[in-house]
């Protein structure tokens, strides 16, 4: 398949379109970004875990019966992705406190939930990425009924899977970000799910094995994102 043109640069990834119209390639970076882009910095080697851990992910949940964008990855940064129609509602997945949820509840990080949560927010950067609900979704016209129905299936399968799978690992899914996309009329899972966009802890020791270490300046960044991979492909 040839590379053709860029017509996406985000936070962490560059978009190439290709010789076929159903298929684009992400091109993973080792740009860090925080606070909405207010924190900005290099991560090395990066690019190369969430492109790989992103695969992984994605390819176990597809033998899960999830669909997502991933077709074929192609080198350590490249992979060939389906060119979706992103929804423009993130959804975060919390099975415990950390991150804003602690701001804005109040509870200490890391305290159980009495059930896992599935936050919603408009996936709009000049605006922050604002909290939104159900409501906003319907009114606002970013997606329909039977699409957050699909969405919320697919993130509530993913959690179960993954958070068990991880435990496996001596890893906790803490909380984390998915986004969904349009593919030839169906929902899909797109985007990433890497250390960027998830908070991974140690089972037994609790320490942070994920981009919160560059957010809060914990120092070992690096060496988190390549625990990750190491854990889940032993490289």
């Amino acid at each position: 398949m040839k590379k053709l043109e860029q017509i996406y640069e985000g936070k962490a990834k560059k978009v190439y379109l290709t010789d076929n119209p159903d298929y684009v390639i992400v091109d993973y970076k080792d740009d860090a970004t925080a606070f909405n882009g207010v924190k900005k910095g290099t991560i090395i080697g990066k690019g190369i875990v969430n492109n790989k851990v992103s695969n992984h992910f994605f390819k176990l949940l597809e033998a899960e019966g999830i669909p997502t964008h991933y077709v074929e990855e192609i080198s350590d940064r490249e992979t060939i992705v389906k060119k979706v129609e992103i929804v423009p509602v993130e959804v975060i997945v919390r099975n415990k406190a950390a991150g804003s949820f602690t701001k804005r509840m109040g509870v200490p990080e890391g305290s159980e939930l009495l059930c896992t949560i599935l936050e919603y927010s408009y996936k709009k950067d000049e605006l922050g990425d604002p909290f939104i609900n159900s409501y906003y979704v319907k009114a606002l016209g970013l997606a329909t009924d039977e699409e957050m129905a699909k969405i919320d299936e697919y993130a509530l399968k993913v959690n179960d899977f993954l958070s068990a799978y991880l435990k496996t690992l001596g890893v906790e899914l803490i909380d984390y970000k998915l986004e969904f996309g349009r593919f030839k009329g169906e929902i899909i899972l797109a985007d990433e799910i890497s250390p960027d966009t998830c908070r991974f802890w140690d089972l037994d020791t609790g320490k942070k094995l994920d981009k919160d270490r560059f957010r809060q300046d914990l120092g070992e960044v690096e060496e988190a994102y390549q625990e990750i991979i190491k854990r889940l492909m032993g490289a």
